[in-house]
């Protein structure tokens, strides 16, 4: 009995142990096979990416430009006394309206009285030495013909009265000058006006072009405004200035035409800013000096391409964008922006009629990959 169990135990263990060898050799032929198949398959394709492309197509851009000015009168003048004194009285006050000639301003005129009056004696002086010298001269002139007198006599009789001629032209012209003077000191203005600033008050003493009242022309306006540099960089030489269209901030549907008639040949040493200045044609009533005025002004541009901002790519620290070549490969290639928007981009050189041009996916592309258009194809 005990020699049957133990014959049953040493057949089981040899069951065990074929069981597993037969297992082992299956699991080494299979993984043998699985090499086998997998060394002998062809190896996977690239993924084709997708993307979303637009076909480039220029167009005219309008090149609008805006700017915040003010109205100034075209004809400002500061008026001042051509003569120094004590200012008696300003008969213009700022906002009147005054006519050409008209009296603005008085100072003290006692003075020049006074050497008008002495200028007027000087003339009387001069005149009596002039008769005196005349007389002699004719009497000398006389006995010089008949042998009674020298050459000598006659030629110191004949320079007295040139000197006497002479004096009295000169106290002529002195007493003109002392009378234009006294006319001096009444200030007129040069032109018909408003009165828009004062610079001295009665009882003050004023200097000779220091300025009394300040008067501008009303019908002749100018809107100013402070351009910056970059507005004239793409702006030809040549190129007629374009209309600008002047409306008030305050409210802008009082509007102007105007046209540029001046830009300043250097920018301001504060703010960097050139002075330009346009000509407002029939100005509104509403348009005031002072008043802050908007400018705008268009012209036709170059030819632009317009293209969403999610096509641009940064290669080295310039702008660029990706290209789907006929052979639906992906290239890279530099553009220049001539302005950035809120989500567009203006690009004004590097692109052609026709290129197509990845507008998605722009970050994940590399240089030649092959991609797929899944929208915007054909545009």
């Amino acid at each position: 009995m005990i020699a049957a169990l133990s014959d049953n135990k040493a057949l089981r263990r040899r069951l065990v142990a074929g069981s597993i060898a037969v297992l082992a050799c299956g699991a080494a032929l299979v993984w043998h096979g699985a090499r086998s198949e997998a060394s002998n398959a062809t190896p996977a394709a690239p993924e084709t990416k997708l993307v979303k492309a637009i076909a480039v197509a220029p167009m005219l851009g309008a090149d609008t430009r805006t700017a915040v000015g003010e109205i100034r009168p075209r004809l400002e003048s500061d008026l001042g006394f051509r003569v120094s004194g004590k200012l008696l009285e300003r008969v213009a006050e700022v906002g009147a309206t005054v006519r050409k000639g008209e009296v603005l301003a008085r100072i003290d005129d006692q003075d020049y009285r006074n050497r008008l009056a002495s200028a007027e004696a000087d003339v009387a002086a001069a005149q009596a030495v002039l008769v005196e010298a005349s007389a002699a001269e004719a009497r000398i002139g006389a006995l010089l013909t008949k042998g009674f007198t020298t050459r000598a006599n006659y030629d110191a009789t004949l320079k007295n009265l040139r000197s006497a001629q002479a004096k009295l032209k000169s106290a002529n012209i002195a007493f003109e000058m002392a009378k234009d003077q006294l006319g001096y000191t009444e200030l007129h203005a040069e032109f018909d006006g408003i009165v828009t600033a004062s610079g001295a008050e009665a009882g003050q003493s004023v200097n000779v072009g220091q300025m009394v009242v300040r008067v501008a022309d009303p019908n002749t306006r100018d809107a100013v405004f402070s351009i910056a540099e970059a507005a004239f960089a793409n702006t030809p030489e040549t190129k007629r200035p374009p209309k600008v269209t002047v409306s008030l901030l305050s409210n802008p549907a009082i509007t102007a035409a105007g046209t540029i008639r001046e830009i300043a040949p250097m920018a301001d040493a504060a703010t960097r800013t050139f002075q330009v200045k346009v000509s407002i044609e029939n100005a509104p009533d509403e348009m005031r000096f002072g008043a802050s005025v908007s400018g705008r002004a268009e012209g036709a541009g170059a030819p632009v391409v317009v293209l969403p901002g999610s096509a641009l790519f940064d290669k080295d620290g310039k702008p660029a964008v990706w290209i789907v070549s006929p052979s639906s490969a992906v290239e890279l290639k530099p553009v220049t922006v001539a302005r950035y928007e809120t989500d567009r981009i203006v690009v004004s050189d590097g692109l052609s009629k026709g290129d197509l041009v990845v507008t998605a996916g722009v970050n994940r592309l590399r240089e030649h990959e092959k991609v797929r258009i899944v929208e915007g194809e054909g545009k």
